[in-house]
């Protein structure tokens, strides 16, 4: 046999099956339910009865995909060069896609096939082709895992809209703390504009990219409280899982925003006059975020504190909180607030703060951070030196009814006298009410995303 004669029917035997990044060369089979067996033995997790083959490097395919069936396999078996075999996933959205979400196929990148390629697509959930409409474009979205899903849409559909039914399809709640971002073309796009506002034409891919949002450490306020005016200096210092996002008075930040000094004179009405802008406030405020780009610390040894805080890995147990409905929140947190020594406007400001986001949810699940971990996490240092220092910071995260049965105990302990936080926190309410003293209070809280 001639080098031409065996390069010819090397040509016609093989084919290149391919299923996401995995490109594996097969014998080509004579009868086409023998190469959807071929297919389903190298990439077993698609069933047998959901593969769907189809090509549009025919003529008569006038570009388009169609699907290859058994009626006519025999005819065009020959008439293919080897070809890429491509699972096309059917995208199923909670809220239906214009034309009933049919999935149309679509064009390959050049850079993933060969010139004189046929491409083929094995569908676990075949459907019929949807009509051509000026209106609809076919899109592949392209997952960071190399799943591709098509599917046909609106080019009036808005990106908030696609990026709201991508992330429902993959799961995400509002408490997952994961959102979804699409890119086309290297661009991030943005969520009021539509489809059709890209140019994007049929068979061009959208990059999905799932990005965790970061925990952000809300509002935590620092009240100052002396029997005389005096002058004093705050400075706040947070490890490096923290950056500081919003401060007031606004004041110099320094190592990379995670330190900061307040200058301020205390009045006996509690009122605080910040030297260097000469306001006067209630209290400091201040927020961070998590730094994505700090490196994580290795988990606790023994020579190190058991009570830890770290913002970038918080997290609440079935052993160290409590859950309750969010329909008695809002008396737990304030009959806990009180023992813990904070006053009416302190508890006040507190639960409305956090009530919005509380009431997203079913259930919470929620903790108090002891204060000396928190202190490591969010270093306050005073001068002078106040008599009493009480620092409230709490965690919570949403709990679905159909996880309750994980949180025992947690809804045990939520029965609890509410007194029992005082220890776990380590405060002295008696002298955190003592008005002849030089009283520091300072309240948060942070939601735990996952």
């Amino acid at each position: 046999m001639s080098s031409s004669t065996s390069e010819t029917h090397t040509k016609c035997s093989r084919l290149v099956l391919k299923h996401g990044p995995k490109r594996i060369l097969v014998e080509r089979q004579m009868s086409y339910n023998s190469m959807l067996d071929a297919a389903c033995r190298h990439f077993p997790s698609i069933p047998r009865n959901k593969v769907m083959l189809q090509t549009n490097r025919l003529a008569v395919c006038d570009g388009h995909y169609a699907e290859i069936t058994a009626e006519v396999w025999d005819d065009i078996l020959h008439l293919f060069h080897p070809v890429e075999v491509t699972r096309r996933v059917e995208m199923t959205l909670p809220v239906p896609l214009p034309l009933d979400n049919q999935l149309a196929p679509s064009k390959v990148n050049e850079q993933d096939s060969c010139s004189n390629d046929d491409e083929w697509y094995i569908d676990p959930n075949p459907s019929g082709q949807a009509p051509e409409c000026d209106d609809q474009v076919t899109i592949k979205l392209v997952f960071r895992s190399g799943e591709i899903q098509t599917t046909k849409i609106s080019r009036e559909m808005q990106v908030d809209k696609l990026v709201a039914d991508v992330s429902q399809t993959l799961g995400h709640s509002p408490a997952s703390g994961l959102r979804v971002q699409a890119i086309f073309g290297r661009v991030t796009m943005c969520a009021n504009r539509t489809i059709g506002s890209y140019d994007i034409e049929d068979g061009d891919s959208i990059d999905i990219r799932e990005l965790r949002r970061r925990s952000c450490c809300k509002k935590p306020v620092i009240y100052l409280y002396s029997p005389s005016d005096i002058d004093v200096s705050v400075k706040l210092s947070l490890i490096p899982e923290w950056s500081l996002s919003v401060i007031y008075p606004v004041v110099t930040t320094e190592d990379h925003g995670r330190r900061l000094e307040w200058n301020v004179r205390t009045h006996q009405d509690g009122s605080l006059t910040e030297h260097n802008s000469g306001l006067n406030v209630s209290y400091l405020f201040w927020e961070a975020e998590t730094n994505s780009q700090a490196f994580p610390r290795s988990p606790a040894s023994k020579s190190q504190p058991v009570d830890t805080f770290n913002p970038a890995s918080s997290s609440l147990d079935d052993t160290d909180s409590i859950v309750i409905p969010v329909d008695k929140v809002t008396v737990y947190l304030d009959n806990s607030l009180k023992v813990l020594g904070l006053h009416t406007e302190a508890r006040t400001s507190f639960i409305t703060y956090w009530l919005p986001s509380i009431l997203k949810h079913e259930y919470v699940a929620l903790r108090f951070v002891p204060q000396a971990a928190f202190e490591r996490a969010a270093s306050l240092r005073i001068s002078p030196q106040p008599d009493v220092v009480t620092r409230v910071f709490m965690l919570f995260k949403g709990i679905r009814k159909e996880d309750l049965a994980n949180w025992t105990n947690a809804q045990i302990q939520a029965e609890k006298d509410v007194a029992w936080w005082v220890n776990v926190i380590g405060v002295d309410p008696a002298r955190a009410g003592d008005v002849t003293l030089f009283r520091v209070l300072e309240w948060g809280g942070m939601e735990v995303l996952i």
